[in-house]
């Protein structure tokens, strides 16, 4: 009777170490899989980082060609009133360089 009693424990031991030794390999695959996962969703994040980015790249050069355009518009609408504003002197403003420049031919003679 002492034997089978000693068989049991043994064997009782041998099967929790069975247990404890699966419940490790479990673990480990269980380890290995959630590593994997966060490899996997830091990929990803990365590939959505990249992509947000060149979605905010082209979102500010596409602003910054508009203001290009409203900042040349108003400039050469500015150029055509101060072309505009100029013309309408300019006849004046030759009489004026005229009647200078002969009176200081005069003055020289």
């Amino acid at each position: 009777m002492r034997t089978e009693v000693l068989r049991d424990i043994k064997k009782t031991e041998e099967e929790y170490q069975t247990m404890i030794s699966a419940a490790q390999d479990e673990r480990k695959l269980k380890r290995s899989q959630a590593e994997l996962e966060a490899d996997n969703l830091v990929t990803k994040a990365q590939g959505n980082v990249e992509e947000y980015k060149k979605l905010k790249l082209e979102e500010a050069r596409r602003q910054a060609e508009l203001k290009n355009a409203d900042v040349l518009k108003a400039g050469n609408q500015r150029a055509a009133a101060m072309k505009e504003k100029g013309t309408v002197h300019l006849s004046k403003a030759v009489q004026l360089l005229l009647s200078r420049f002969k009176e200081q031919l005069h003055v020289k003679a």
